[in-house]
């Protein structure tokens, strides 16, 4: 199964490390380091700071009030480039007298006077910034990406502002917690872990470098995504002749085509690159030249020495993440990054990759073997090699299992898969229902918009899906907040998803593969994570929770791709209507353990990559990137040439780019998380909404207003076990 990363929009007052989910890349968003909560109120208890007042030239800028929309769903029809920035300049303004404010305030410290509007503040800016990254993950263009650029180090230098405010942090320390109730304790508590991880107790000295710091790492994030954006677009394989595209079918070398004539090469074939180091074509493409010019487009796409070159950036990066956490007394990035998460300790995060690596490693050279069998079988004289590895590993699960991805494509049309699959399943498992509304503005005409309706029938939220690539997205699969629910604010979910599928021709179907499928029940369990949410701070809400339960909701969710009852209700073939046979279902469900070994590889040494990079303690111990990178791979015995990293250091842009810094181990612990959940949900009967309602009631609608530890214990009954994970990939029996 393919890994997936998405976009979460954190606020201000919480973990500044956007979530993002992610099937074939990320899309990370850097700079939203510092987004903060909405306000509806302003706190004047003995103060004399004032909020500025707005001027004529704001009077049309639909940031400066909420939208009209259903659920304050965003109004696309009236938000204009030039709308960002003097909505940034008034927001912040804003916002640092809203905290002069609180922090100025002579009354005794109150969770009212000071949490309470904190989690309010910076109403105007949050809007602005919450429409804006998701615009610049998903559409942007040159004018979004030179406002990103420059408020990227203003934002930095905003949270600082905020976090290291002594008067503030003074405030916070001196509330007295014993008359709130738990899920204010709960924010309490956060709020001044959050102070002490940010620096709030460093001393005037040490808060002025991590000031400095901070700013430059902002800057340093966005550029690394623009560059990579412009890497992956520039890095797309030109081909002239279509007879090098032979076993790609007609409808993908039409998209092909399209593609390059909308990119200026009319009469040519544009293969765009995704930012995974493989590219799915290269499962079908017969021409072994052709493979080998594509998966080295991928793997030097950001490191050929031009403008497109990453490495410079990452390196400063790394030497400045590092220069900042021994600031806060750690020794490492990692010591640092890990303290709030369900890990705890880099130590706990790599004993995990460990335990997996080994049986990872082992069982990829098995399959490895099996692939040079079979080449040497059909007299291919080479040894194989990276480019060569999905195109032979599909042969031979054809060999092993019969099975054909060319046969499954026809079953899986994407707006199918969506409404009769993944909304099917909600439906089933948690008694939630879909309708379609096309009367809400949308910021692509590709998106299309749903509202949800909860299981009494009462309206729930406004959802929308991005499904198709273009050269101005952002490449993989992620969620994202517009609006965040909270009963406070009287605020109901308003929810994105975006994907990276394959446009096809004018007039053809929209086929995706198993694993594309598998992508899209994974998101919407993101999704479910944020619909469900039921908390009354944004703070604590939804999907404002460690990175490492983070994909627990998600990972999970693909489960429900192979439940017999939602797969036939949706293997439907595009053209027949006919369910899949159940012929071809038992032989998807037979090499469910196929190539397990090298997806688990790839994912675990990219892990270990970014582990490492984040685990220095002396500058010393770095060295320029691919140096430092394949010391690493050799360190911990990733001797496969053949299984290179599913991200390559220069375009990590999960590590680089944004939140998931010291944190792709994630992917791994969320993993162990859900294998385990699933297997007490199929002991316990399966699919059914006793089942549903148990996992809404103490993992989805939960948050962060609980300890997420004893919450897992509190449905399943136990610790995580790695046991159920180690059975589903096939290592042990």
């Amino acid at each position: 199964m393919m890994l997936k990363i998405k976009l979460k929009l954190i606020p201000l007052s919480f973990n500044n490390n956007l979530q993002m989910k992610n099937i074939t890349s990320v899309f990370l968003i850097s700079s939203l380091a510092m987004t903060t909560a909405c306000t509806t109120m302003k706190t004047t208890e003995n103060t004399a700071t004032e909020i500025p007042g707005s001027d004529a030239t704001m009077a049309n800028n639909p940031f400066m009030k909420k939208s009209t929309l259903q659920y304050q769903a965003p109004e696309f029809d009236k938000i204009k480039d030039e709308h960002f920035a003097p909505a940034f300049e008034y927001g912040m303004k804003v916002q640092l007298a809203e905290i002069n404010q609180i922090a100025n305030n002579t009354a005794a410290a109150t969770f009212e006077n000071t949490i309470l509007a904190l989690e309010n503040s910076g109403e105007v800016l949050r809007r602005a910034q919450i429409v804006f990254y998701n615009l610049t993950g998903s559409n942007t263009n040159p004018e979004l990406q030179k406002i990103e650029e420059k408020y990227a180090p203003i934002f930095a230098g905003l949270s600082d502002k905020i976090y290291l405010n002594e008067k503030l942090f003074t405030r916070i320390k001196a509330i007295k917690a014993d008359n709130l109730d738990a899920e204010e304790k709960r924010v309490l508590e956060l709020y001044t872990t959050n102070f002490e991880i940010a620096g709030a107790n460093l001393s005037p000295e040490n808060k002025v470098k991590v000031k400095k710091v901070n700013e430059e790492l902002a800057t340093l994030s966005t550029l690394f995504s623009n560059k990579l954006l412009d890497a992956r677009k520039n890095g797309a394989l030109i081909i002239s002749d279509v007879k090098e595209l032979d076993g790609l079918t007609s409808d993908e070398i039409a998209a092909a085509a399209a593609d390059a004539k909308a990119a200026g090469h009319d009469g040519k074939y544009l293969l765009s690159l995704l930012n995974t180091t493989q590219q799915p074509l290269l499962q079908n493409l017969k021409n072994r030249a052709t493979r080998e010019k594509l998966f080295k487009a991928s793997w030097y796409r950001a490191e050929l020495g031009n403008a497109d070159d990453t490495r410079a950036i990452l390196e400063r990066q790394a030497k400045l993440r590092m220069e900042k956490a021994q600031l806060m007394g750690k020794k490492s990035f990692a010591e640092w990054k890990l303290q709030d998460q369900m890990a705890k300790t880099p130590e706990n995060a790599i004993n995990l990759l460990a335990r997996l690596a080994t049986p990872a490693v082992e069982t990829a050279k098995r399959e490895s073997d099996e692939i040079q069998a079979l080449i040497d079988k059909q007299k291919g004289g080479f040894t194989v090699e990276p480019w060569d590895w999905n195109f032979y590993a599909e042969q031979v699960r054809k060999e092993k299992y019969d099975l054909d991805e060319n046969q499954i494509k026809p079953y899986f049309e994407v707006k199918t898969v969506l409404e009769k699959g993944v909304f099917y399943a909600a439906e089933k498992f948690y008694g939630i229902t879909f309708k379609e509304r096309n009367d809400l503005p949308v910021y692509h005409p590709d998106v299309v918009a749903y509202e949800v309706y909860d299981r009494d029938g009462k309206s729930l939220a406004i959802y929308y899906l991005d499904f198709y690539t273009r050269n101005n997205k952002n490449g993989g699969a992620w969620m994202s907040n517009f609006v965040e629910q909270s009963h406070l604010l009287g605020q109901k979910p308003v929810i994105v998803n975006v994907f990276n599928y394959q446009k096809p021709a004018e007039g053809k179907p929209s086929l995706i593969s198993y694993d594309d499928v598998s992508t899209m029940f994974h998101e919407f369990g993101h999704t479910l994570h944020g619909l469900f949410a039921n908390q009354k701070y944004i703070s604590i809400s939804g999907t404002n929770v460690p990175r490492d339960f983070v994909e627990f909701p998600s990972q999970i969710n693909e489960f429900f791709a192979l439940e017999p009852e939602v797969l036939k209700n949706y293997a439907l073939h595009y053209q027949t209507k006919q369910p899949m046979p159940q012929a071809l279902v038992d032989k998807i469900k037979q090499a469910a353990t196929f190539n397990q070994g090298y997806s688990t590889t790839e994912l675990v040494s990219a892990a270990t990559i970014d582990m490492n990079w984040h685990s220095v303690t002396n500058e010393s111990q770095f060295k320029p990137t691919l140096e430092f990178e394949k010391a690493v791979l050799a360190k911990y015995g990733f001797n496969l040439k053949e299984v290179p990293p599913r991200y390559h250091s220069p375009y990590f842009a999960h590590i680089w780019g944004g939140g998931y810094s010291a944190g792709y181990y994630a992917y791994m612990w969320s993993d162990m998380l859900n294998a385990d959940a699933w297997d007490w949900i199929s002991t316990h009967g399966g699919m059914t909404r006793e089942n549903g309602d148990r996992f809404r009631k103490y993992i989805l609608s939960v948050g962060n207003s609980v300890d997420l530890n004893q919450a897992f214990k509190d449905f399943t009954g136990r610790t995580p076990d790695l046991k159920p994970l180690l059975k589903n990939k096939g290592f042990i029996k």
